[in-house]
């Protein structure tokens, strides 16, 4: 009876009801052994469910069960009910996973230092986009005295490349015929003027941003938001015009 939804309390109240027949609450109490203060709200439930009825007889109210042919009647009526709640739930259940990708796209903002967390960033992009992809980069340079910093994005271009990966990028006035050549390959490249230049890098894709400085000790801000990586990309177009070949 309880694998059927009935509690423990109704399932003794309705064997017991079923066992002694017609009865008074004091002697149901008894025989399905809960306290006559809970017996009552138990009756009640079991009444609303269609397992219980009840009569009167001069001032005193007797219960019996009602015929076992209406727990068909209720597995049914659950039935239904169940029928209605996937119905619901199904209708639902769009909504929560819109609800749950509204969330996913909410700006997420991060700070990271060194130059290690800038690479992974530039990692993942061969990780995230497919053959055929792009991205986006605005004021591109190198830093002096820091080879390592060349040779990775000889490298990594080498890789992007490969993976037919797309960039096009904004380079600064002062990299004109000094960038590593892998960067060419696969490419749109255009330099901004002279007077544009930022010692700041923003990398975009997709729903992310990266802002780093390739300073002494190098620092990055990873935003997560579509509607940043969209701007930048209106703010990229602006920039494209003016900038040269």
């Amino acid at each position: 009876m309880e694998s059927i939804g009935l509690s423990k309390g109704e399932t003794k109240v309705y064997l017991a009801l079923i066992h002694l027949g017609e009865t008074k609450t004091g002697l149901l109490a008894k025989e399905a052994r809960v306290s006559s203060s809970k017996v009552y709200k138990i009756l009640d439930r079991l009444i609303m469910k269609g397992l219980v009825g009840s009569t009167v007889k001069g001032k005193t109210k007797y219960f019996t069960a009602t015929n076992p042919e209406a727990i068909t009647n209720y597995m049914e009526e659950k039935k239904k009910e169940i029928t209605t709640q996937i119905q619901q739930v199904q209708k639902l259940v769009p909504i929560l996973q819109s609800e749950q990708q509204q969330a996913k796209q909410r700006s997420q903002a991060t700070l990271y230092e060194g130059f290690q967390a800038i690479a992974n960033f530039y990692r993942n992009i061969l990780q995230e986009l497919k053959s055929g992809d792009e991205y986006y980069v605005i004021g591109a340079g190198y830093p002096e005295g820091k080879p390592e910093i060349r040779a990775f994005f000889y490298s990594y271009h080498h890789e992007r490349a490969k993976r037919n990966i797309k960039v096009n990028i904004l380079m600064n006035y002062e990299v004109r015929g000094n960038e590593e050549v892998t960067t060419r390959i696969n490419s749109n490249i255009r330099f901004l003027p002279q007077y544009f230049i930022t010692n700041m890098t923003i990398v975009f894709y997709k729903n992310k941003a990266l802002f780093f400085f390739l300073t002494e000790q190098p620092t990055a801000f990873l935003l997560e938001s579509k509607e940043a990586a969209d701007s930048l990309k209106s703010y990229f177009n602006v920039l494209w015009k003016i900038a040269k070949k």
